[in-house]
């Protein structure tokens, strides 16, 4: 089914729209949940969680294109279990690593209560992504929006793992230099 039919039913408020939604994306929202959870149980959860959540945004949302949506809603539920399991614990090193490697090129420790200073900062970001080849582009969102590891992301383009570590190493300089020509201060 494709997308406007499922975004449809959530409006007409049928609950055919989770069974269309998970059948089209189901993989694809469990796969973002487990490259963050690690776990199958709670990345199950998640993926649940995302067709609640998908439920109570449409309406009044409608989604173009609605995987994105999706992949947003997932993603946010995935770092909230994820933030809850660890909020105890010292966090998962993975995890800390893909954050610290973000931290040179991103300012980070600003008050970010300045809503529009972020939907500057993302902007910013999106315009960035565009401007880079489509490899460079999927590898970085790989790493840092789905989580994968260089191993992961080097089997999955057929790289080997010091391509993909050096390749993301330029892309993370060339992020900061953009940020900074555009006023950011990292």
């Amino acid at each position: 089914m494709d997308d406007d039919k499922i975004i449809s039913l959530y409006w007409q408020r049928d609950e055919e729209a989770i069974a269309e939604t998970q059948k089209k994306y189901g993989r694809f929202c469990y796969s973002i949940a487990y490259g963050l959870l690690k776990s199958k149980e709670d990345a199950e959860e998640c993926e649940n969680d995302t067709y609640l959540d998908a439920w109570n945004a449409i309406p009044p949302q409608k989604p173009k294109p609605l995987s994105t949506f999706l992949a947003m809603i997932t993603r946010r539920r995935a770092l909230d279990y994820w933030r809850g399991r660890h909020a105890q614990k010292r966090e998962s090193q993975m995890h800390v690593v893909s954050f610290e490697e973000l931290e040179e090129c991103i300012p980070v420790g600003q008050r970010l209560d300045e809503r529009i200073h972020a939907q500057e900062l993302a902007k910013a970001l999106s315009v960035f992504l565009r401007g880079l080849s489509e490899v460079e582009c999927n590898v970085f969102l790989r790493r840092y929006w789905y989580f994968d590891t260089i191993r992961v992301i080097a089997a999955r383009y057929d790289f080997s793992e010091s391509r993909v570590k050096m390749m993301l190493t330029r892309t993370r300089k060339k992020l900061r230099n953009y940020l900074q020509k555009e006023g950011y201060v990292v």
